[in-house]
C-alpha cells in the first residue's frame, strides 16, 4: 500500500499535489543555505509567538515550508513522500491539500496560542500529523471491511506520537493538533462511496 513502485515521471504524474509540496519545501531549503538570502528567509518565516502577536500573521503559516537541519528536512518530506500519495489518490487532490495546509496552519495556530510569547519554531510536522490523522479517519471508517489499514496505520501513529514526546526540539503542540486537525476533517471528507471507489483500485 505504501510501497512506492512508480518511477520520476509515473509519480509525478499521478500526484500532483505531493509532488508540489515536496518541491516546493526542498527548493525553500535549499535557498536557505545560500549566504545572506538563507538567513533573511528563515527570520521572514520562522513561527515566533512574540512577533506573531505583533502583527505578523504570515508566521501562522509559513513555519510549515521550513526546516532547520537536513535530518529535520529528509523525515518530514520521507513521510510526505511515502503517505501522501495514497492520501491524495483517496481523498483527491483538493482535499488532501486541504488537510494538509488546515492540519499545519492549525497546528501553528495552536503552538501561538498554547506556548510561551517567546516559543519559536519551524518545520512541516504539524501538516505530516495531519495527513496520519486523516488516515486515523480512514481507519475508523474500514475498521471492519479492510483490516490491512489499521495494521499498518495505527502502529504508525502510536510510534510518531510517543516519539513526540520522548524526542528533544519537537513541537508536540503543533504534532497534536495536526493530528487531530487531520482526523476530523478526515472523518467529514470520506464517506462510503469514495472509500468503495478507493478500494476497487487496490
Amino acid at each position: 500500500m505504501f510501497i512506492r513502485t512508480e518511477n520520476f515521471s509515473q509519480y509525478v504524474r499521478a500526484y500532483p499535489i505531493v509532488t508540489f509540496l515536496l518541491a516546493l519545501n526542498i527548493g525553500i531549503f535549499i535557498l536557505t543555505w545560500i549566504p545572506g538570502i538563507g538567513n533573511q528567509l528563515l527570520l521572514f518565516g520562522i513561527g515566533d509567538n512574540f512577533l506573531i502577536a505583533n502583527g505578523e500573521y504570515w508566521r501562522l503559516v509559513t513555519p510549515m515550508f521550513l526546516h532547520g537541519g537536513l535530518t529535520h528536512l529528509l523525515f518530514n518530506m520521507f513521510s510526505l513522500f511515502i503517505f501522501g500519495p495514497e492520501l491524495e489518490k483517496i481523498a483527491g487532490k483538493a482535499r488532501f491539500i486541504t488537510i494538509y495546509m488546515l492540519a499545519g496552519l492549525f497546528g501553528d495556530v495552536a503552538t501561538y496560542f498554547l506556548q510561551s510569547g517567546d516559543y519559536r519554531h519551524l518545520g512541516a510536522s504539524g501538516a505530516i500529523f495531519g495527513v496520519f490523522g486523516a488516515f486515523g479517519a480512514l481507519v475508523y471508517y474500514t475498521k471492519h471491511v479492510f483490516p490491512q489499514l489499521k495494521q499498518v496505520i495505527l502502529p504508525i501513529i502510536v510510534i510518531s506520537v510517543v516519539m513526540t514526546f520522548v524526542g528533544t526540539n519537537i513541537n508536540v503542540t503543533a504534532h497534536i493538533a495536526g493530528l487531530i486537525t487531520g482526523f476530523l476533517i478526515g472523518l467529514s471528507y470520506f464517506n462510503p462511496k469514495n472509500i468503495v471507489s478507493w478500494r476497487k483500485k487496490r
